[in-house]
């Protein structure tokens, strides 16, 4: 089964796992090989090569191949200033390269390999397997910004004083990437600045902008109108926390309820798109009163390919991506569904009723 929705990337997964670690069939396994939801992307035609740069053709980011450029770690600061030098010189001839955000250099990680986490035959050179600074602020601590794992997948944010590498992008995303959310700047110290000429992800705000509203609640359910998916009302399905077993016969207890297998443990790009990066506890786009049972870490569908034992999860009230060992009792579940106008009852219009769309600080 291959649902497609359009603003969110296959993860890249194509092999299922156990909660040991063990490869299994993917036949009703529920997990997230299984379905392969999302816009579909092929390792073997995605990128571009175009002289010096590369084009991702599943989101249409041009990045320089050379992923070493800056040659050495910089702070957030310097990382902005070397952006701002490659424009004065027009590196490659283009004067509108930047830091990515965190969905976009999220968006080059293959779940399916490690070290490096990029889609089988990359192009890219110099490609350093460690932490690559994103223009995305974490605005649980604003002196912090995101960076994420190039070896494993991980996304977690770090002081903006500590050195990290630089890997520059351009290019707009068109529809398969939403906006972060952040709509305001910061500097080193985590004071809010003007955003002007900052090259900041809260003045870019590149990617596809959200509907307005974004969220309807309906009679069970939350209908995202950016992704086309439905949450479960209750974020809490399982009742508390359980392993990563648990959370896949929870979501199978669910559709035996109605007979059909409608619902699914969501891949773990599906999770991070609920994130609003101008929020933090929770750092979610739906608002809490919208739910029933708002939890703090949510199981997803994917598996750690680092450590097949592990799997995948969002750690919402930071907007976290990290991994939780699959037999240990610590995350929630959330259900998802991928087009929540069928079959009929579920969801009702007469009962619509729309969420904001950018919720302050909770």
């Amino acid at each position: 089964m291959h649902n497609r929705v359009e603003n969110t990337l296959q993860t890249g997964q194509v092999d299922c796992y156990d909660q040991s670690g063990l490869r299994l069939d993917c036949a009703g396994s529920g997990q997230d090989a299984e379905f392969g939801s999302g816009v579909v992307w092929r390792p073997e035609t995605r990128f571009q090569v175009q002289g010096d740069t590369v084009l991702d053709t599943a989101t249409g980011l041009h990045w320089l191949r050379d992923a070493g450029c800056g040659e050495f770690p910089k702070t957030w600061q310097e990382a902005h200033e070397f952006i701002a030098w490659m424009n004065r010189r027009e590196v490659q001839g283009q004067s509108d390269w930047r830091l990515p955000n965190r969905r976009e250099l999220r968006s080059l990680i293959s779940h399916q390999s490690t070290r490096p986490a990029l889609p089988e035959q990359h192009p890219f050179t110099h490609l350093f397997q460690g932490w690559y600074w994103t223009s995305t602020t974490a605005v649980i601590s604003p002196a912090h910004a995101w960076y994420v794992d190039l070896a494993g997948g991980r996304m977690f944010y770090g002081g903006k004083d500590q050195s990290f590498m630089v890997w520059p992008v351009r290019g707009s995303t068109g529809h398969r990437l939403p906006v972060t959310g952040q709509d305001a700047c910061y500097d080193a110290r985590g004071a809010c600045i003007d955003c002007a000429g900052s090259g900041q992800d809260g003045a870019v705000q590149a990617g596809q902008p959200w509907p307005d509203p974004r969220f309807h609640v309906m009679q069970e359910g939350v209908l995202d109108r950016l992704t086309g998916l439905g949450w479960q009302r209750c974020a809490d399905l399982a009742d508390g926390e359980v392993d990563w077993s648990r959370a896949l016969s929870t979501i199978e207890a669910l559709n035996a309820v109605s007979g059909q297998r409608i619902w699914r443990l969501p891949n773990i790009n599906e999770l991070e798109t609920l994130v609003d990066c101008s929020r933090s506890r929770p750092a979610l786009a739906i608002t809490a009163n919208c739910l029933e049972r708002l939890g703090t870490i949510y199981w997803s569908s994917t598996t750690s390919m680092y450590q097949p034992d592990w799997a995948w999860a969002l750690y919402l009230d930071k907007g976290a991506v990290g991994v939780g060992h699959k037999g240990q009792a610590a995350f929630s579940v959330w259900a998802v569904r991928n087009d929540p106008a069928r079959p009929p009852g579920w969801m009702h219009r007469s009962n619509d009723k729309p969420s904001h769309p950018r919720p302050g600080n909770g």
